[in-house]
């Protein structure tokens, strides 16, 4: 059985337990979810220098391409509503 199956069967069996059991349970249940911790942290790996440079350069150029659309489409949305006002306000 996996660590989730059998976590879930756990935290299941203990739904149906009293307040004091469960209270009881409780550091059994924070070693576990610690040890869980520790065994997806050892997964985990730290991008490369190359990596980190790489992203960095993609979101930096992405909001400046961003930047430059929302100027541009705030412009004229503004060009667009100060004619309506000034068409509209003649009359």
């Amino acid at each position: 059985m996996g660590v989730e199956t059998k976590n879930m069967a756990n935290s299941i069996a203990s739904a149906g337990e009293n307040f004091g059991d469960r209270l009881k349970s409780w550091p059994e249940r924070v070693r576990s979810f610690y040890n869980d911790v520790r065994t997806e942290m050892r997964k985990v790996t730290a991008p490369s220098l190359k990596e980190v440079r790489a992203t960095t350069a993609v979101v930096v150029v992405t909001v400046f391409i961003f930047g430059v659309f929302f100027f541009i489409t705030d412009n004229v949305i503004q060009r667009g509503v100060t004619f309506l006002y000034s068409y509209f306000g003649k009359q």
